[in-house]
């Protein structure tokens, strides 16, 4: 698909070149063309003036030498002759044929004559005696002069706008082939028996309807697992009681190997049946894992609590704002757990800020991890790296030294650092837009790109100033 829209882009993007870089490159020569032939009329202009005053040679020779080419050889005088009997006369250099010249006379306008390394144009003018032909000399070279460095250019234009075609189209196709390189690989990895596996939900609409589909299909999946494992576990339950008669009614066979026998099949019939019990309970415990290391959706989450924390917030006069959480983003925790973090950042807000203080949850989606930000305009904190120290309470307050009061364990944001650094993220305290307190919790995406997530995040933060910014200021 890359390669077949790069392809599409190279063929579109020469032909539109071709169509425009072809004809502009002839109108460029031949513009080329007519400003060395006006050059030359303009020449042969100065030299019309002189001939109607006089055809004395001698100031023929003065005007001709005094013409802005006319030292270099390139104009020459046609004079017929002045009486009866009498010859022409020729000034400066004659490179045109008579036959041409007599053609000139007798049309009695300006015509242009080939001769050996260039044209020469004659322009016929009116004197005492007749017709006399003044001629302008025009080399090759003049006819394409700055033509070569105008095709130059015209190429180098289009040879950039094939390039910039084809990055472009490489870049499109590269954000149509991701997601669906992910889709294949996670359905590979599912295939191999890795439960946890799950697509994050990005890409053109149709690859993220597909990346919704599988996820949800891959849920269904663990289900069934998890159902049939321990519906496994209970038909296992279900065998104790008539083994335990078994056992009894063995038991009181008394001796002999046929009592023998019975009792030894009954033992390693319970010994089964153990093994069958505990197997199911260990598969399914490795199930569980497997749904939460699958993690969750957390815009959703974060709809969720702050649907809850919403009706505080009303009670209390707060105005509250959520940004970013209109589409899915798939982040490796699990619902229980990014639930209680965010419980527990709300919930350092309204214990620490006085009501009527406003907050805002803005969740961004980047390729290397998830940004949370809980903001709020309370006084904000006055020491932040002792606040996401386990056991401090600022003075029995666990989320800022903003007001008095106790009650708080200080445990609060030590859940939220520990949670962000299962995934190789981390938590950051600081100052926010809205005056107060902010707290910022990267969620890494993949852990092996954790370091590279965090070296990128002053460029993301940025960003995200500059958003919430907009945001306060609207």
């Amino acid at each position: 698909m890359r390669w077949a829209l790069v392809k599409v882009a190279l063929a579109v993007t020469a032909m539109v070149v071709v169509a425009f870089a072809v004809p502009l490159g002839l109108v460029v020569k031949e513009m080329a063309r007519d400003r060395a032939f006006s050059n030359a009329e303009r020449q042969a202009a100065t030299i019309g003036p002189v001939l109607a005053i006089t055809t004395d040679r001698t100031q023929l020779e003065r005007a001709v030498a005094s013409a802005e080419t006319g030292r270099g050889g390139r104009i020459g005088v046609h004079v017929p002759a002045g009486a009866k009997g009498g010859r022409p006369s020729e000034i400066g250099t004659r490179r045109a044929d008579p036959e041409d010249v007599e053609a000139a006379v007798k049309l009695g306008r300006a015509s242009i004559s080939p001769v050996p390394g260039g044209s020469s144009l004659l322009q016929p003018t009116a004197v005492a005696s007749g017709i006399a032909v003044v001629e302008v000399y025009v080399p090759d070279d003049a006819l394409t002069n700055g033509v070569t460095t105008s095709w130059v250019v015209l190429a180098g234009v289009g040879l950039a706008l094939i390039v910039g075609s084809v990055a472009v189209a490489d870049r499109l196709g590269t954000r149509m082939v991701r997601p669906a390189e992910r889709l294949a690989g996670a359905a590979h990895d599912l295939g191999k028996g890795k439960l946890g596996v799950r697509v994050q939900e990005d890409g053109p609409k149709e690859l993220r309807s597909a990346a919704v589909a599988f996820n949800s299909m891959a849920d269904q999946v663990v289900q069934l697992l998890a159902n049939e494992r321990e519906l496994a576990a209970d038909l296992s339950h279900r065998l104790r009681t008539p083994l335990t008669v078994l056992r009894l009614n063995a038991a009181s066979l008394g001796d002999g190997p046929a009592a023998d026998q019975t009792r030894a099949a009954v033992e390693q019939l319970e010994r089964e049946v153990d093994l069958i019990i505990r197997t199911a309970r260990e598969q399914k415990s490795h199930t569980q894992q497997a749904v939460a290391a699958a993690g969750c959706d957390a815009a959703e989450v974060i709809r969720e609590r702050m649907g809850f924390w919403s009706a505080l917030a009303e009670d209390e006069g707060r105005t509250v704002r959520v940004a970013g959480a209109d589409r899915p983003v798939r982040i490796p925790v699990a619902r229980p757990e990014l639930a209680a973090a965010l419980d527990a950042m709300l919930g350092n807000v309204f214990r620490h800020t006085p009501e009527g203080t406003a907050f805002a949850v803005d969740v961004h989606n980047a390729e290397e991890a998830v940004i949370v930000l809980v903001s709020d305009a309370g006084p904000g904190i006055a020491d932040p790296d002792a606040a996401l120290r386990r056991g401090w309470s600022g003075g029995g307050r666990g989320h800022v030294p903003e007001v008095a009061g106790g009650g708080s364990t200080g445990l609060g944001l030590d859940i939220v650092r520990r949670l962000a650094e299962s995934t190789g993220g981390d938590v950051r305290i600081g100052r926010s837009v809205l005056g107060g307190t902010e707290v910022r919790v990267w969620l890494a995406l993949d852990n092996g790109r954790a370091h590279l997530g965090i070296r990128r995040g002053h460029r993301l933060r940025r960003t995200l100033g500059t958003r919430r910014r907009r945001a306060a200021r609207a």
